[in-house]
């Protein structure tokens, strides 16, 4: 009897050890593929908390799914970059880099390590930690190297998605000529992938700024400006003053010394006394260039620059124009197309304060209008915009 009673026993320890544990996720969309995707999905738009939840549920259903940690990995060094407290920001790195181990761990086949290459190269660029380019650039070498069959990639659909986000990578590093080059291989790779839009955006806003520093010297200010998605007034000041030298241009053009010397702004805006860009304000506002004037502030009763607002396409040719003005000596320029009755821009009337402005501007081709042609008159002007427009505002009056 006690025989037969602990071959039962023995029994159900063999069953009890044979039967899997049940899964935790069974309906038919609720699978970590499907999470994890929708999470990629959810970063493409900004949405980082929503891929939070996607990517912690995709890691729920099956915890040693590696894309789901480099789903995570990527998301926490989002979150990393937007926290203004170093203890947060470093807990949300120290997390990124955890999911990046778990990543790399639980990855098995081919294509779930080019996921977790992909999400090297993001962590990297995002973090932008100690000796983060290379690093990118060992990730990217990885990713292109393996065998992966890319209709199993379900989000990033080709190899090519390495060299967009290594483009990104160099971008974000101020190397524009490599950045270029690799989405110029994303364009190359395919007619039509995933990628190939975002490339080729991202190619001419390279391209323009690779154009705008040929054959001239951008500081440090100019190529973290030439970035910019938009230029501030702060931002086009130090444009201005760094880049165009101003200050030294048109102190050339007072007869008198003593008068240069003695030249200063009338003040200093309230929302300017501890800004980095305050001495660059200052010149041009010593100088009065126009459209970069202090504006009223009825909600402070103060005249303040507003050094975050942004210059829009019309604003910067309203304030080149002046610039080309004060360095030439021509004031006819301010009046040369008044009274003309019809204008090359069905954006810009012949009426609109800008339209002599942009007639100045693209008639000597500092500014362009677009293939549409649109001026784009109040659009924000890029950075890569604003630093070709200075570039060609120096050829064309022969700075140097």
């Amino acid at each position: 009897m006690l025989r037969l009673l602990l071959l039962g026993i023995c029994g159900l320890l063999v069953v009890s050890g044979c039967t899997k544990a049940a899964p935790r996720c069974t309906a038919p969309e609720d699978n970590p593929l499907h999470h994890y995707l929708r999470g990629m999905e959810a970063l493409e738009t900004g949405k980082v908390d929503v891929a939070l939840q996607k990517f912690d549920r995709s890691s729920y259903c099956e915890e040693e799914f590696s894309q789901a940690h480099s789903g995570l990995a990527i998301t926490h060094a989002m979150m990393a970059k937007s926290q203004g407290d170093a203890g947060f920001r470093s807990v949300e790195a120290g997390r990124a880099l955890d999911e990046l181990k778990k990543a790399d761990k639980f990855a098995n086949t081919e294509e779930e390590k080019f996921d977790y290459q992909l999400a090297r190269i993001r962590v990297a660029t995002i973090l932008k930690g100690e000796d983060w380019v290379r690093t990118a650039e060992g990730a990217c070498r990885e990713a292109l190297d393996l065998k992966v069959d890319e209709k199993q990639l379900v989000y990033y659909q080709g190899k090519e998605a390495a060299n967009y986000f290594m483009g990104v990578a160099y971008l974000e590093s101020l190397q524009f000529a490599k950045a270029r080059d690799q989405f110029q291989k994303v364009l190359d790779s395919r007619s039509n992938g995933k990628w190939h839009e975002k490339a080729d955006r991202a190619w001419k806003k390279v391209d323009r700024i690779v154009r705008a520093m040929a054959g001239i010297t951008v500081g440090d200010v100019g190529k973290k400006i030439a970035v910019k998605e938009t230029v501030t007034r702060a931002d086009l000041a130090a444009l201005l003053v760094d880049e165009l030298m101003i200050d030294k241009l048109f102190a050339g053009r007072v007869a008198s010394q003593s008068q240069v010397q003695a030249m200063k702004p009338e003040f200093t805006p309230a929302d300017m006394v501890n800004s980095p860009f305050k001495e660059e304000v200052a010149t041009v506002m010593k100088w009065k260039v126009r459209g970069l004037e202090p504006k009223y502030d009825e909600t402070t009763k103060a005249y303040l620059f507003k050094p975050e607002d942004p210059v829009t396409r019309g604003e910067m040719a309203f304030i080149l124009e002046d610039v080309l003005i004060k360095l030439t000596g021509d004031s006819k320029i301010a009046t040369a197309y008044f009274g003309q009755e019809k204008s090359p821009f069905p954006d810009v009337r012949t009426t609109s304060p800008y339209f002599n402005a942009v007639m100045n501007m693209t008639t000597r081709g500092i500014m362009e209008g677009e293939l549409s042609g649109d001026f784009r008159v109040n659009d924000p002007v890029e950075g890569a915009e604003a630093l070709l427009a200075i570039r060609v505002l120096k050829q064309k009056i022969n700075i140097y």
